[in-house]
């Protein structure tokens, strides 16, 4: 079996690769309201495709999960600013319960290698 686990704690990896897919971990970013929330979360998980061989071009499908679905339209503004027209992957968005009260959004990724 070809399966690499990276950034692992004990508890989880931050990212596993299983031949050429790469699966990323809930990404969350705790500072600010949910646009700068988003932000922060989409910079991570660009920089964590490009440090493991894909890049947002490559994501097969993300599942968002939002606090509140209040935000769904703001979430959808930063997101729909990102994500490059013929390269929109498969996704789902549910309103969660979140880890920390503080948390407003939590996206989790499945993206192919370049």
């Amino acid at each position: 079996m070809s399966i690499k686990r990276f950034e692992g704690t004990g508890r989880m990896s931050r990212v596993v690769k299983h031949k050429d897919t790469i699966y990323l971990c809930g990404q969350t970013c705790g500072e600010g309201d949910i646009i700068e929330q988003t932000k922060g979360v989409l910079a991570k998980v660009e920089e964590l495709l490009e440090n493991y061989g894909s890049d947002k071009k490559h994501i097969l499908s993300v599942t968002i999960y939002l606090r509140d679905m209040k935000d769904f339209e703001q979430m959808n503004s930063v997101w729909d600013a990102w994500v490059e027209e013929g390269h929109e992957p498969a996704r789902a968005c549910v309103e969660a319960r979140l880890a920390r009260e503080h948390l407003l959004v939590e996206m989790s990724v499945v993206a192919a290698e370049k």
